[in-house]
């Protein structure tokens, strides 16, 4: 079963320990007797969630932000039903959706308010609600209550990293704090520090793609009376100056509108600018107050590669999407759920580290496919060329209407599905081939099922942590069992339950297995299916040598013997200054 307990949000702000030894006088030396496995440059979502992940391993990480509390604008405006999956393997997703809107319906609307295009993305099969509306700096809050859980974890605020050095088997940063410079090691390093990423620059990586030439101000609002259709996110897709309004939750309201040619810039973030292009969809003082108003500029950039040595690139600092589909935040989170399992499993020592260039490969095609995804709805949204338009619209409405197209388009079927067709998985030289088992690379839905005490629970609640095998049958499991993985078979609703069994309570997992041809699945600790078999075919054996271990002592070893070869070599260490 999951060992980390939901939590409740009224400890929101709280951390682990938030202070580092610093030597001024001598920047260059290593003056922190701490060496860390993991070192998290951000604490934005992204940065967070990678904390408490890695913090729920056991893995001993250092957290460097340098602002002294979240950022109090909101930016991500939703999230999905598997990125709730993953802050619920955290325990912390019921805590967060306490503090988001449920599915709302999504409407692009033409110049008379009329709907031309609605969508009602079906569930994916994750156990949450498809679409979730959040107010970012509430989820933060959550989050960073959820890292203070670890004593392992070590939130350093207002430290600011300037710059890094790698050595043999670690990484030494430079970070600047309220108390002057001095430096944190760490085995490997997680840059989760925006779109403007200066790790990235330092590394010298390029970020590929384009900056687009209009502009946005986003207005953030606070509610005081309801107006009709506040509930629902709508694209006004009008070609004299489209907008988008979007539901926030917590008595906030979320507008975006694009910067004409002509328009000031200081001007249109006055209240004044504000309230007039509010009161153009039948908005006015009356109906919200106006928080905050700010220009901001969209991106369609992918950093060339994601992996310089030990530090790796995550979330905005490795790919920016404009957010017309609300996924900029999510392929963030996805990202550092995909590198943190791993990470921990090379500082255990169970998996080589070759393993985490698989990385790059799983993520990256993946996030090519979403950010598409999002041009191609904003184009919708930004046509300015009123012909365009006019043909738009009544051709968007004739395609609703055609059946099987319409419904694929409204459900959301579009979306890229959650399986990564390059990676570590079975099958290939480092499993870097694309995978051949229907089911292989795919994320196992994550159905209700009755656990050992006959508890009606999410699968993943129902799991043990780390690898797991799951059979329909008496399939013989090879060399995993013997590897110390346990090994589940997976019963009909109704079955009688007992220890090493879950019950299918409404046949969801049998009939996915069935459906992908497959008796056996090995899932890495992700829930992505590794490898696969037939009830009369042979799995693939374990990618670890030995039994396989999730004890938190077996990183602390090899961190300390890493930490005692370099004890002798201190005095000679230097940081470059950068």
């Amino acid at each position: 079963m999951r060992g980390v307990a939901e939590q409740d949000g009224d400890t929101a702000g709280t951390t682990a320990k938030e202070t580092i030894e610093m030597d001024a006088t001598n920047p260059g030396d290593d003056v922190s007797e701490d060496v860390y496995d993991v070192a998290i440059i951000g604490y934005g979502p992204v940065g967070a969630t990678a904390a408490n992940l890695l913090g729920a391993s056991g893995v001993r990480v250092a957290v460097l932000e340098r602002e002294p509390s979240p950022y109090g604008r909101a930016r991500a405006i939703s999230t999905d039903e598997e990125v709730l999956r993953i802050w619920q393997g955290v325990g912390l997703a019921e805590r967060l959706k306490a503090d988001m809107l449920g599915d709302r319906p999504i409407d692009f609307v033409d110049a008379g308010g009329h709907s031309f295009l609605s969508l009602a993305p079906e569930p994916r099969g994750n156990g949450h609600p498809t679409q979730m509306f959040i107010y970012q700096p509430a989820v933060e809050q959550v989050l960073r209550a959820g890292v203070g859980r670890y004593p392992n974890v070590t939130v350093m605020l207002r430290h600011e990293c300037v710059g890094h050095e790698e050595l043999p088997g670690g990484v030494r940063l430079l970070v600047r704090g309220p108390d002057g410079v001095g430096t944190v090691r760490a085995r490997y390093v997680i840059a989760s520090d925006g779109g403007s990423s200066p790790t990235r620059t330092r590394l010298g990586i390029g970020f590929e793609g384009r900056t687009y030439e209009d502009r946005w101000l986003v207005v953030d609002t606070k509610v005081r009376r309801p107006w009709p259709d506040i509930d629902r996110l709508r694209f006004h897709c009008n070609p004299r100056r489209p907008a988008v309004d979007c539901p926030t939750p917590l008595g906030h309201h979320r507008w975006e509108f694009p910067v004409l040619p002509g328009d000031d810039e200081d001007e249109l973030v006055r209240q004044a600018a504000v309230l007039r292009l509010l009161g153009e969809q039948g908005v006015t003082a009356e109906h919200v107050e106006v928080a905050r108003a700010v220009v901001y500029s969209h991106h369609v950039r992918l950093a060339e590669r994601w992996r310089a040595g030990r530090v790796f690139l995550a979330g905005d600092a490795a790919h920016v999407m404009p957010p017309w589909i609300g996924e900029g935040m999510a392929s963030g989170v996805r990202d550092v759920a995909n590198l943190s399992w791993k990470l921990a499993e090379v500082l255990r020592g169970t998996l080589p580290e070759t393993v985490l260039d698989s990385y790059e490969a799983e993520r990256k095609p993946h996030v090519r496919r979403v950010t598409a995804w999002a041009v191609r709805f904003g184009q919708l949204v930004i046509e300015r060329r009123p012909f365009a338009a006019a043909l738009r619209d009544p051709v968007l409405r004739a395609v609703m209407r055609v059946p099987l197209l319409g419904s694929w388009l409204r459900a959301g079927r579009w979306f890229p599905d959650p399986r990564y067709r390059r990676g570590f998985f079975s099958g290939g030289r480092r499993g870097m081939r694309l995978a051949r088992a229907d089911c292989v690379g795919w994320l196992l839905p994550q159905p209700w099922v009755a656990d050992a005490e006959n508890v009606h629970v999410r699968l993943d609640d129902a799991l043990p942590e780390g690898w797991v095998v799951l059979r329909r049958t008496g399939t013989a499991t090879g060399a995993w069992a013997d590897a110390g993985v346990p090994v589940l078979d997976v019963l009909p609703g109704g079955s009688g339950t007992r220890p090493d069994a879950i019950v299918d309570v409404e046949g969801t997992l049998l009939r996915w297995m069935a459906a992908h041809r497959c008796d056996v699945v090995v899932l890495r600790p992700d829930r992505f299916v590794y490898g696969s078999a037939r009830a009369s075919g042979a799995l693939v054996p374990p990618p670890f040598p030995g039994r396989v271990t999730t004890r938190a002592a077996d990183i602390r070893e090899r961190t300390t013997a890493w930490e005692s070869s370099r004890s002798g070599r201190r005095g000679s260490d230097r940081v470059s200054r950068l």
